[in-house]
C-alpha cells in the first residue's frame, strides 16, 4: 500500500499585527476618529498647500473699466518671497527678517518653555505621588492652571503684568510687561509655564503609579540615597511617559498663537511667533504668503517631531503585540544574518570509506 505525498507548493502566509481576526474590528472602531481627522486637519491642510501655490494679482477688467482681483497659479513664488524679500523689523535681537524673527522667537519660544515645564512638572509629579494628608487639595490645586483657557490666562496675567499690576508692586519696579521688548517675552515665558508645567505634571504621576513600591523598598535596603534612587529607578521607569509629555508639549509650544496675542497683543516683534506672523498676512489679505509661512511652520514642526522619535524613543502610540512582533523580526534577522557570517565546516573526502 502506497501513501500519496503532498508535493503542491506551500504558501507561506505573512501575519501581522491585525492577522488574529481584529483588522476589520479596529477600522471600525477607528473610523469615526478618522473622519474627525480628515475634516479638522486633513482638509485644512489641503486647503492651505493649495492657496500657498496660488496668488491674486489686481488687473484692469476692460469691459467695467475696473481694476479687479485675479487669483492665479504662482508655483513656488510665495516660498521664495520669503527668502529673496525680507521685512526688516527691530525686535530683542536687532534688526533682521520679520520671518527669521519670528522663527527664533518660536524656537526660542519651545526650548525655554518646555524646559522649565519639563522641571516644574516632574518636581509636581514627585510632590502629587506622595502620601500625606490633603493631598488631593494639592493635587487639585496643581492641575487647576492647566483646566483655564489659555486666552482666559492670557488675560488675566495681562492684568498682572500690567504697568500698575501685581508684578511691579511685588518686585517694586516700573517693568512695562506688555510693550515690545524683552520683558514681554520673559512673562509669556512665565504665563506659560504656570499653564502648563501640570500637563507634564500628570502624565508623570501617571508614570508614577505604575512603579512598584518594592523597588523603592529594595533600593532603600541597599542604602541608596535618594537622589541615587530618583535618577536610577524614578527616571529610567519614567522615562516613556515623561517623554511622550515632553513631545506632545513641544508641538504644542512651537504653535503658540492665544497666549501671545492675549497677552501683548499683535504688532510686537519681541514675542511674534511664526502663527502669529501667518495669521497677521492672512487678516491683511495676502492669503498665499500667509499659507506659505504656516506650510513652513508645519514642515518645521515634523522635523522636530521626526528628530524627537528618532533620538528620544517617544513610542506615542504603545502597542505590546506590535512591539512583541517587532521584537520577533528582528531576532529573526539577526539568527540569519549570523547565520549567513559563520564559516562553513571543511570537509575532506578520502578514498576507501572511513578515514
Amino acid at each position: 500500500m502506497s501513501a500519496s505525498v503532498d508535493t503542491r507548493p506551500r504558501t507561506r502566509v505573512r501575519r501581522n499585527a491585525l492577522s488574529d481576526g481584529q483588522g476589520r474590528l479596529a477600522a471600525i472602531l477607528l473610523s469615526p476618529t478618522m473622519a474627525v481627522l480628515v475634516l479638522v486637519v486633513g482638509i485644512p491642510l489641503l486647503l492651505s498647500l493649495r492657496e500657498a501655490f496660488f496668488g491674486v494679482r489686481e488687473e484692469l477688467n476692460p469691459e467695467t473699466g475696473r481694476i479687479a482681483k485675479y487669483e492665479y497659479f504662482a508655483g513656488f513664488e510665495n516660498f521664495t518671497r520669503i527668502f529673496t524679500t525680507p521685512t526688516p523689523v527691530i525686535g530683542n535681537y536687532g534688526q533682521m527678517d520679520r520671518m527669521v524673527n519670528a522663527f527664533i522667537n518660536t524656537s526660542l519660544f519651545t526650548l525655554i518653555c518646555v524646559l522649565l515645564e519639563t522641571v516644574l512638572g516632574v518636581a509636581m509629579a514627585l510632590i502629587m505621588a506622595k502620601a500625606f494628608r490633603g493631598r488631593a487639595f494639592v493635587r487639585a490645586g496643581i492641575l487647576v492652571p492647566w483646566a483655564i483657557p489659555t486666552i482666559v490666562s492670557a488675560l488675566m496675567w495681562n492684568l498682572i503684568f500690567n504697568e500698575a499690576g501685581v508684578m511691579n508692586k511685588v518686585i517694586d519696579q516700573h517693568i512695562l510687561w506688555t510693550a515690545d521688548g524683552p520683558p514681554l517675552f520673559w512673562a509669556v515665558v512665565i504665563a506659560d509655564v504656570w499653564k502648563t508645567a501640570p500637563f507634564i505634571g500628570l502624565l508623570t504621576l501617571a508614570g508614577l503609579q505604575t512603579i512598584p513600591a518594592e523597588v523603592y523598598e529594595a533600593a532603600k535596603v541597599d542604602g541608596a540615597s535618594t537622589w541615587q534612587t530618583f535618577v536610577r529607578i524614578t527616571l529610567p521607569m519614567v522615562k516613556p511617559a515623561l517623554v511622550v509629555a515632553v513631545l506632545f508639549r513641544t508641538l504644542d509650544t512651537m504653535r503658540m498663537f492665544d497666549l501671545v496675542v492675549g497677552l501683548g497683543g499683535f504688532g510686537k516683534y519681541s514675542a511674534e511667533t511664526l502663527s502669529v506672523f501667518s495669521y497677521l498676512e492672512a487678516s491683511q489679505g495676502r492669503y498665499g504668503p500667509a499659507a506659505a509661512y504656516s506650510i513652513v511652520l508645519f514642515l518645521y514642526i515634523v522635523l522636530v517631531s521626526f528628530l524627537f522619535v528618532k533620538f528620544l524613543g517617544a513610542d506615542v502610540i504603545h502597542d505590546d503585540e506590535v512591539a512583541a512582533i517587532r521584537a520577533q523580526r528582528k531576532r529573526r534577522r539577526a539568527a540569519r544574518k549570523a547565520g549567513a557570517e559563520a564559516p562553513a565546516p571543511r570537509t575532506s573526502i578520502t578514498s576507501g570509506g572511513m578515514p
